[in-house]
């Protein structure tokens, strides 16, 4: 079969390799889509330390080196099942998503043991550290990562379930509660997918702050209250957050962005006593008034990834709670253009933002106007073009 392999730092490969079998307890999916995340990005300049093996030293727990097939975002179809698979679940064409997250679950580990297995300190993903990848025509996954979803959900939009998992487990992290007034900053996937996330669990006015248009107007269209352009002249978002809160602030503050601004005005625009959840990954260490909190009370927390929070994705989904996740999709290219129209694409476009590469999916642009791409999704399908 084919399948995209990751050899290393822009080294990225159309192999041949053999298609797997599933082994016991193993669903083998055919993917239809897989979406190209932040990781992806970081990994074209430079291997992940930790969580990516290298062509000498194999992940821990994977047990494998470079290269390794890459994509862990991905929806697709059952093609098969292992022995043992439960039969009530999984059957020959049903539609499925994969919570791609791989831990050590060894008993000793203080995380694996007590259900925080995204916290193990040898935690990486399919795709990423092992076990074959969404970038390729099938990949076997252990059924307890394996996810039916609803008939009605198309495949392309259920590839945005593994990132609307982690703002679905940043929402739910930060205990939101029905009435909340929100405040998102950054407007990427991850932050679009945290408006929609905290509106699906009762936030009663939202806020996003964004300086580039089209996602000023796609967070509008997915249910934003009201959107500010933090870099416009005359505009004090701080300010803002607090006038229309009649002086409060926002309960939750959830950081999209990870820029020492956007933290800065976190801790300002949240309320005495409110939440301030970091969802970004930072690339650089940010300072941080430790008097602002102390002052006001107020919490800061983060999040990685997720944690046990697919299943009730799949299901918020399925019963419509997030319509319309199909416009976040702005190109749909197919395994031959996946350096050129996908990685290529964004960093291009990131890039002469002055913006870092990680934080490129997940964060603000200081540019204004030109930002097309949202997500990009590619399928081994032959004859998938740019769309």
């Amino acid at each position: 079969m084919r399948a995209l392999r990751y050899y290393g730092p822009e080294d990225v490969r159309l192999d041949n390799i053999p298609e797997p079998s599933p082994k016991a307890g193993q669903v083998k999916v055919k993917v239809a889509w897989n979406g190209i995340c932040g990781s992806d990005l970081h990994s074209w300049h430079a291997i992940i330390a930790g969580v990516s093996p290298t062509s000498t030293n194999p992940h821990p727990v994977t047990k494998e080196t470079l290269p390794v097939t890459m994509g862990h975002e991905f929806s697709g179809t059952v093609a098969e099942v292992g022995p043992g698979v439960d039969a009530s679940r999984f059957n020959v064409g049903t539609k499925v998503v994969v919570e791609p997250l791989i831990s050590c679950m060894e008993p000793t580990c203080p995380f694996c043991s007590t259900g925080a297995r995204n916290l193990c300190r040898n935690a990486t993903f399919i795709g990423i550290g092992g076990r074959g990848g969404g970038l390729s025509e099938y990949v076997c996954v252990d059924q307890n990562q394996v996810f039916p979803i609803a008939s009605h959900v198309p495949l392309d939009v259920a590839a945005i379930i593994e990132p609307l998992s982690v703002a679905w487990h940043a929402v739910k992290r930060s205990n939101l509660k029905a009435g909340d007034s929100v405040l998102v900053l950054g407007g990427g996937p991850i932050g679009l997918l945290t408006l929609r996330a905290a509106k699906a669990w009762g936030a009663k006015w939202i806020a996003l702050s964004e300086p580039a248009l089209k996602r000023r107007d796609l967070a509008i269209q997915h249910g934003a209250d009201v959107v500010f352009d933090p870099t416009a002249p005359g505009v004090d978002l701080v300010a803002e957050i607090i006038r229309a809160t009649e002086g409060r602030g926002a309960d939750v503050v959830y950081d999209c962005a990870g820029l020492q601004q956007t933290l800065d005005a976190a801790c300002l625009a949240v309320k005495p006593r409110g939440h301030v959840m970091n969802v970004a990954v930072w690339d650089h260490r940010p300072t941080l008034n430790i008097g602002s909190m102390t002052v006001k009370e107020f919490t800061l927390s983060s999040v990685l990834a997720y944690d046990r929070v697919h299943a009730e994705v799949v299901e918020a989904v399925g019963q419509g709670k997030f319509d319309g996740l199909e416009s976040l999709i702005t190109r749909r290219i197919g395994f031959e253009d996946f350096v050129e129209k996908g990685i290529k694409a964004l960093l291009h476009e990131k890039d002469q933002h002055g913006e870092s590469p990680l934080l490129s999916l997940y964060g603000a642009t200081a540019n204004k106007s030109s930002v097309r791409i949202v997500k990009i999704l590619v399928s081994p399908e032959p004859g998938v073009g740019s769309t």
